[in-house]
């Protein structure tokens, strides 16, 4: 065995006792659960809270050392929960705080840790900020926690730069007094300013609020893209495609002042007993990824590997070796995930043709080429099983453990991907 792999290995020897173990992350399996669809406790047809604690026995049985949530917060489902209204609530419509506390203990009680998703790029444009924003005048203390510009051209009626928002269009809406706001991702979603301390206070504080009534860790959504380069003139950025520089010099995602804050958050993380934990969305280089997962920061960031290799077993091999050669660098372990909630289920994606193209089939409605689905139950059984055996994290979505397809029939009226609705 190569010396940085029994390192590594040696790194996850854990301790029985998981409810103390500061270590338990490095050898966990998580088990992501979307709580508006996993299970529905009062027969109104929404998922909620308290589905999810009736549930905690049958995840306790799958042997789930922790239950990932994803946003539960009060939200108007303009990204499926992204666009958070509150950070430090529950949305009515799937319980109440009380709820969330029952939850939490009854996980605790079997044995299993709970990670909340945490969403510090963008508010939704709901949230009282950006409410107290728009009512303001520009240059105001309220429009400083987010992203506001002048336009460009005579009158300013052209976005103030090129940059492009992941749902397509320009990444800027201007409001009534002729200023325009960033949003890198759906217009309901404006971009937070993290040069303001104001922000990264408020941050530090809704980190504490979960970890005190409980919350053993946080997946950070959209790590990567808090620090920008908002000097002017605003650099020109016209796509989105292609490599990120090495050099953490481009002027949207993966700066070097990004780790400044997750420095900070691990502040608030090493302040409780054990620490609170928490793994970066990060979709940056290879060599850029290991950053986020330092000690010092973070601690985990998701390699995401395995979701775009094909059923391969040399590429399984060749990317295998890499991860464990970078969790050894950055004195992190391993993450390793074969579906979650922004991909196709890999049971549809092994039962399509290599290399096809998982978009145009899911624009045919999942039926141009049809999925072998015995086939793709094979390999995604073949490929979970390996992902459960190797060293680190392995991250479930809710419903592989039954080997769920991805329905991609869904009637047109029915889709609200805001992707689908601005492109």
């Amino acid at each position: 065995m190569p010396e940085g792999f029994r390192n590594v290995t040696e790194q996850l020897v854990l301790p029985t006792d998981r409810a103390v173990d500061a270590n338990w992350w490095r050898q966990a399996t998580v088990y992501q659960i979307y709580p508006r669809s996993f299970a529905d406790s009062n027969a109104d047809g929404l998922g909620d809270i308290a589905g999810i604690t009736s549930r905690i026995g049958y995840l306790a049985g799958l042997g789930v050392d922790a239950i990932w949530l994803s946003p539960f917060y009060p939200s108007a489902l303009a990204d499926g929960g992204y666009d958070v209204a509150d950070y430090r609530n529950v949305d009515p419509q799937l319980g109440t705080l009380d709820d969330f506390d029952e939850m939490v203990a009854a996980a605790h009680e079997s044995g299993m840790k709970v990670i909340v998703d945490i969403v510090p790029n963008h508010t939704s444009d709901l949230h009282a900020w950006f409410q107290e924003a728009l009512a303001s005048e520009p240059g105001s203390a309220a429009r400083e926690r987010y992203i506001f510009r002048e336009g460009t051209g005579p009158d300013g009626a052209n976005p103030p730069s090129d940059w492009l928002s992941h749902f397509g269009g320009s990444a800027w809406t201007r409001v009534p007094d002729g200023q325009w706001y960033l949003h890198l991702f759906a217009r309901e979603q404006p971009d937070l300013n993290w040069d303001n301390r104001e922000v990264r206070d408020d941050f530090l504080y809704t980190l504490r609020f979960w970890a005190d009534r409980g919350v053993d860790g946080f997946r950070v959504d959209v790590a990567h893209a808090l620090a920008k380069d908002l000097s002017e003139p605003l650099r020109s950025k016209p796509d989105l495609e292609g490599e990120l520089p090495l050099d953490g010099s481009d002027p949207l995602y993966d700066r070097d002042e990004v780790h400044e804050i997750y420095a900070e958050w691990r502040e608030v993380f090493n302040a409780y007993d054990p620490p609170r934990t928490a793994v970066a969305e990060a979709w940056v280089p290879a060599e850029r990824r290991v950053l986020y997962a330092r000690p010092t920061e973070l601690g985990q960031a998701f390699n995401f590997d395995l979701v775009t290799a094909d059923f391969d077993a040399e590429q399984y091999r060749e990317l295998i070796t890499t991860c464990l050669v970078e969790a050894e660098l950055s004195g992190a372990s391993s993450t390793w995930v074969l579906s979650n909630h922004d991909v196709v289920r890999h049971p549809s994606r092994y039962g399509l043709p290599i290399d096809f193209d998982l978009q145009e089939w899911l624009m045919s409605d999942g039926l141009l080429p049809q999925v072998d689905e015995a086939k793709g139950l094979r390999r995604a059984r073949a490929a979970t099983l390996l992902m459960l055996a190797l060293p680190g994290s392995a991250y479930l979505y809710q419903g592989e453990e039954l080997g769920l397809h991805e329905v991609a029939g869904l009637p047109t009226d029915s889709l609200q991907d805001p992707i689908w609705a601005r492109t």
